[in-house]
């Protein structure tokens, strides 16, 4: 089991730069590859990107790349969402997640077995 529990959440301007962490406990956290999802009102839950176990694999949406970058410290048992250049549209609650899965690019939200409870992020413009 993966207990997660997401931080730094915030109101920015568009342009602006946020960090978002994502602590999990549990001692399969450094077998767990990471994902980040977001969900706008009236909208689907949207797939971000995801950090392979290992942390030496990446992979974004299109609409992000280039612009958030994810992380991961298994020593400390955190993985991060950089945003930068952020615009409003990015404006939603972000959710880290967990799945022991590992064939594909894992963008389905059902396709992770662990959730924190979100972390919102509003970007003004």
């Amino acid at each position: 089991q993966v207990q997660l529990v997401e931080s730094g959440g915030g109101l920015v301007q568009a342009g602006g730069s946020l960090r978002l962490s994502c602590a999990a406990s549990g001692r399969t956290f450094s077998s767990v590859s990471m994902g980040w999802f977001r969900q706008a009102p009236g909208k689907e839950r949207e797939f971000v990107g995801i950090i392979r176990w290992s942390g030496d694999s990446t992979y974004y949406a299109d609409s992000v790349k280039g612009r958030f970058t994810i992380s991961r410290d298994n020593a400390k048992n955190t993985v991060y969402l950089q945003m930068n250049s952020l615009k409003p549209e990015d404006t939603a609650v972000y959710y880290c997640a967990g799945t022991n899965l590992w064939r594909g690019n894992l963008i389905m939200p059902s396709q992770y077995a662990y959730w924190g409870q979100g972390t919102q992020v509003t970007v003004s413009s």
